[in-house]
């Protein structure tokens, strides 16, 4: 039984299966990419055959239009077999349609998980352990600081921000897709049934989650408000909006951003943010560690993020680790991508 860093290869464009002729997640243009989930660092334009989720070709779609050639949608747990590579796609948790990528070569199992989360979201599927020989997996929060309280703790402090400063408009940064969809339904769970008003940047992604059967509610556009309609309001924006010009134009505003990195004040403070609300669409310390408990991998291959935290830390329990060191991913939670292209 090959070991499988035999056939899956890192290369500078990625994760390259070599018997199965794909790529995972390719950084660049490449003729069969198979594709975790729609954030533009991971789903890139130019490749000749895609292979995703229908929710990600979806999201594609819309963030990039025909910049991308054909298209292979492929539901969950749904083998398919590309010469003699059997994969599969499990979801993971992250945002609409983010999956895990499994593959199976000659009596081996390797499993490319993409981003993703432990704790649950309305709007997508969530993250089901699948056991292997080798499991791939992100460190974007992989230190003990990191560790996420309750989403729903988070959003009872930005309802509580409302209710004291009742004269003021609340506007939270949050990026286009998947975190701005999350909070539009953990809001709805804490029985905020009112209008939340979006910049322009954000709608489109929301059309598509609606599309694929997400209920979000009252959801108006911001930008065509009148000053007065937003006294008391939330607002949503991308992270790059919350303090420039655009959000001068609301009354009074709160600044709000909900991200994993508002767990450090002074990102915080340096982006003049007066809400920080942490929360996040990626794994946190505890989560990560329990996740390469349960799949059950001997050996660990960790991408973006602080590798060496978590490695030393599998090794501990005997899991042997390998820092990839692949460039071109960046963190959404920071709003790096959606800031340029706003």
């Amino acid at each position: 039984m090959p070991h499988p860093e035999t056939w899956l290869k890192v290369l500078p464009g990625g994760l390259f299966c070599e018997p199965g002729g794909f790529w995972i997640d390719p950084t660049r243009p490449v003729d069969r990419a198979v594709v975790t989930h729609a954030h533009s660092d991971h789903a890139r334009p130019g490749h000749r055959a895609v292979l995703a989720t229908p929710e990600t070709l979806a999201l594609m779609r819309a963030r990039m239009g025909d910049a991308f050639g054909t298209a292979q949608p492929l539901a969950w747990h749904e083998p398919v077999t590309m010469n003699g590579v059997t994969v599969w796609l499990s979801p993971a948790g992250h945002v609409l349609g983010s999956a895990q990528v499994a593959m199976e070569y000659q009596g081996s199992r390797a499993v490319v998980s993409g981003d993703y989360k432990r704790v649950a979201d309305p709007t997508c599927a969530g993250f089901e352990p699948v056991a292997c020989d080798v499991f791939v997996t992100e460190a974007t929060f992989a230190l003990p600081v990191f560790v996420h309280p309750r989403p729903e703790a988070e959003i009872r402090r930005l309802l509580d921000s409302v209710a004291l400063f009742p004269d003021r408009t609340h506007v939270v940064g949050c990026y286009s897709l998947g975190k701005c969809q999350r909070l539009i339904a953990l809001l709805r769970q804490a029985g905020w049934d009112g209008p939340i008003w979006l910049h322009g940047a954000l709608i489109s992604m929301c059309e598509v989650y609606r599309a694929c059967g997400i209920e979000l509610g009252d959801l108006r556009p911001a930008t065509a408000a009148a000053k007065a309609s937003l006294v008391g309001a939330i607002v949503l924006a991308p992270p790059g909006s919350i303090a420039d010009r655009w959000a001068r134009r609301l009354e009074d505003p709160v600044v709000a951003l909900a991200s994993g990195w508002m767990r450090v004040r002074q990102r915080a403070k340096s982006r003049g943010v007066e809400l920080p609300l942490v929360i996040s669409d990626h794994a946190d310390w505890n989560e990560l560690n329990a996740t390469l408990d349960e799949v059950g991998a001997p050996e660990v291959w960790v991408t973006h993020g602080r590798e060496e935290a978590l490695i030393h830390a599998a090794g501990q329990r005997g899991i042997r680790g390998r820092a990839l060191r692949l460039v071109g991913y960046g963190d959404e939670d920071e709003g790096v991508a959606e800031e340029a292209s706003a």
